[in-house]
């Protein structure tokens, strides 16, 4: 499989569909890179999906650049992408030092929240691929809430209008959250980059989800664009008390599931336990 590059995923518009997952971790990131995804996203998400928190504005860049690190190391040809948390892009300047901690820490392009044009323009001047992010953007959160954004006219031209700001300041793909379809299929006819959607229906060039989310991990409520391709959840609290019944009944661990030692050096501990005596052994 051909290594995912901002270029090669820019390419892939009106060729094939393009598939992101939202990780956070080694693990996760391992499997999303064996099923061949195209696009991994560090998302500031963590907030809420790792570290159980109401929102996404906690997130600190430190924390970004350590859940970054984690994902690169699991090696493959999918993209990773970090997302820049709340207040690490005010202006050109902080944006671009931000970046570049997210880049040394594995990411291969970033993505922000909002038509802020002049900070994607000193991105991509620098050489930082960026990817855009309009609809509900949840750093703006105290503003918008969590609501779904574009259903009046007047907002649906104004994300529109954001969209084309975006493209033009240099990005090379957008994700669309939570925004009427009909919205999103009018913002990617008029792009020449890649939409990837969210809860922004199927007319997007692509689309995300969060890991945990498809795989009925998250215990919070989720969202109604979700759809769970698994219920692993339930499987995994099955699993721990089916442990915790071994572990109290003594099932668990068996002699085969612990180290041996040679014979003659449990003879020798237990005659220097019993000061050279052979007895008791």
């Amino acid at each position: 499989m051909e290594k995912r590059t901002p270029s090669y995923i820019a390419s892939l518009k009106g060729k094939r569909k393009i598939v992101a997952i939202t990780a956070y971790d080694y693990p996760s990131a391992f499997y999303a890179q064996a099923a061949g995804v195209d696009i991994i996203l560090v998302g500031d998400s963590l907030g809420m999906v790792v570290k159980g928190e109401e929102t996404t504005l906690g997130v600190t860049l430190e924390e970004m650049v350590y859940h970054t690190r984690a994902v690169a190391r699991a090696k493959g040809e999918a993209l990773v992408v970090a997302d820049m948390p709340f207040l690490s892009y005010t202006d050109p300047h902080q944006a671009v030092v931000s970046a570049g901690r997210l880049i040394r820490a594995g990411a291969e392009a970033v993505k922000l929240e909002g038509p802020r044009v002049e900070v994607i323009r000193a991105l991509t001047a620098e050489g930082i691929p960026v990817m855009g992010h309009v609809g509900l953007t949840p750093q703006h959160y105290l503003r918008l809430g969590f609501r779904t954004q574009g259903r009046k006219w007047r907002s649906a031209l104004k994300i529109l209008e954001q969209a084309k700001e975006i493209e033009e300041a240099g990005a090379f793909s957008l994700v669309l959250e939570s925004i009427p379809f009909r919205v999103a299929r009018v913002i990617t006819g008029n792009l020449s980059i890649p939409t990837v959607g969210i809860g922004a229906g199927p007319f997007c060039d692509g689309q995300i989800l969060v890991f945990h989310d498809l795989l009925g991990l998250y215990p919070g409520k989720k969202p109604s664009f979700v759809r769970e391709y698994a219920r692993l959840g339930p499987a995994i609290e099955e699993a721990l008390r089916a442990y915790g019944r071994d572990v109290m009944e003594g099932k668990y661990p068996t002699e085969d599931e612990g180290f041996s030692m040679k014979e003659e050096e449990y003879i020798k501990f237990m005659e220097a336990l019993n000061g050279g005596s052979k007895e008791n052994i």
